[in-house]
């Protein structure tokens, strides 16, 4: 399937449900404590969602049964809410994609639950700059690899290592379109990026090896094969004419 330049009218639609989601995960921040279960947020997560006229893209997709992913700790991605309780010291995401009048949305971030550990912050830390870095590449004519490609100098430079096992995607008009965002990429791959163009760029950056392993039990919980902590930012980008606009950059949290 072609990547798909978005009109104007769809470009508006897609921006009003990326700040739906956005103002999600800024309404989940305060309910991110010691004791909260996961299912609790889930539960807060769709409520605030349908309030606002909009859907959770993640619920009945492929048959994911919660309205959002949350993935505490050594959890890379894709994590079902339910009985985990969060505890003092935990890192935690959150991943919130929304239909809102048909449109998509979809940005994720980290929350620390209470004080954390300084090796945490690092790991936070340099994951939200590898998300800068990726969008800093996102301008008319470059090459779609180079997103990845510079994410993962970044990310290796200090010590980390980057999934590759999941990666960004076409979004807006449908929950996954082309392009595939890699975050490791050879310099000068892939496409070159156009004006109207909205993806994700959501890098998941783990402090041990790369790889990841999915629960046999539920199909889709993705961990670090070594029990590492994994942290991830995410997105969802506009390529303008002059550059790029992170339609989910609503309060500028990261």
């Amino acid at each position: 399937m072609a990547i798909r330049i978005k009109t104007p009218e769809q470009i508006e639609g897609i921006r009003q449900s990326s700040i739906l989601a956005a103002r999600t995960l800024k309404f989940l921040e305060p309910h991110v404590q010691p004791g909260v279960r996961t299912a609790d947020l889930d539960a807060l997560c769709e409520q605030f969602i349908r309030d606002h006229g909009a859907i959770p893209a993640t619920k009945g997709y492929h048959g994911f049964p919660a309205s959002c992913c949350i993935s505490p700790n050594e959890v890379i991605c894709h994590g079902i809410p339910g009985a985990y309780v969060l505890k003092e010291g935990d890192i935690v995401n959150i991943d919130v994609t929304t239909i809102l009048n048909g449109y998509y949305g979809d940005t994720c971030r980290m929350f620390s639950v209470g004080k954390v550990s300084d090796y945490a912050e690092r790991l936070m830390k340099t994951t939200r700059e590898c998300l800068r870095i990726g969008m800093q590449q996102c301008f008319p004519d470059n090459f779609l690899g180079n997103i990845g490609y510079h994410i993962n100098l970044h990310a290796v430079a200090h010590g980390y290592s980057v999934v590759f096992e999941f990666c960004g995607h076409g979004v807006g008009l449908s929950f996954h379109e082309e392009p595939e965002v890699s975050h490791i990429a050879p310099k000068n791959s892939g496409p070159k990026l156009k004006p109207g163009m909205i993806f994700t760029i959501e890098p998941m950056i783990n402090a041990g090896k790369a790889r990841a392993k999915v629960d046999k039990k539920d199909g889709w919980t993705a961990r670090t094969i070594d029990g590492k902590l994994s942290a991830q930012y995410e997105h969802t980008i506009l390529i303008t004419e002059e550059g790029c606009e992170a339609l989910t950059d609503v309060f500028g949290d990261f």
